[in-house]
């Protein structure tokens, strides 16, 4: 299995155990792992059954005032600005264990303005892989609805009742 953290993150796999499918022939991917996950599968020559893309970064339905304000907190202060967006990944739990990988104001940029299209999602289905998209209902990062609203067509999409943006559910 092929996996993709998400932003600044690394070794967060293990988030989405209960619902990876460990196959060699599996590519999955967190937030902003879920795009890389998805060009991947898109670009790829290599034998791909199952994409499954966890709360994946979904952004396009956001005014670029959102966006700008984004990328203002981060170049005013990375330190601070990861601080709160993984609190914000967590909510409304207390921010579990994770390890910080690289981050970098591009990739940043990247998330807020990747645009999942149509054509993407069927270049995809049209190499016969099967496409699964897991959203959590309280996930204060990305837009869930519009999420769903655009991943229904082309996916089997589970939502986790209770589910942050790490698919954790809070009690």
């Amino acid at each position: 299995m092929r996996f993709y953290s998400g932003f600044s993150l690394t070794d967060d796999q293990h988030f989405f155990d209960p619902h990876l499918k460990h196959s060699d022939y599996t590519v999955a991917g967190f937030s902003y792992g879920a795009i890389k996950a998805a060009q991947y599968a898109a670009e790829s020559h290599e034998r791909i059954d199952t994409l499954q893309l966890f709360s994946p970064a979904f952004f396009q339905t956001k005014k670029e005032s959102f966006r700008r304000l984004q990328m203002g907190g981060y170049f005013k202060d990375a330190e601070r600005y990861l601080e709160n967006f993984l609190t914000s990944c967590f909510a409304p739990s207390p921010v579990a264990p994770i390890t910080l990988g690289s981050n970098n104001a591009e990739s940043l940029q990247e998330l807020l303005y990747f645009e999942w299209t149509p054509e993407l999602m069927e270049t995809i289905r049209a190499k016969g892989i099967r496409i699964e998209v897991y959203l959590g209902l309280e996930d204060r990062v990305i837009d869930v609805e519009g999420a769903r609203e655009f991943f229904l067509p082309y996916a089997t999409v589970t939502s986790i009742r209770r589910g942050n943006h790490f698919l954790q559910e809070s009690l």
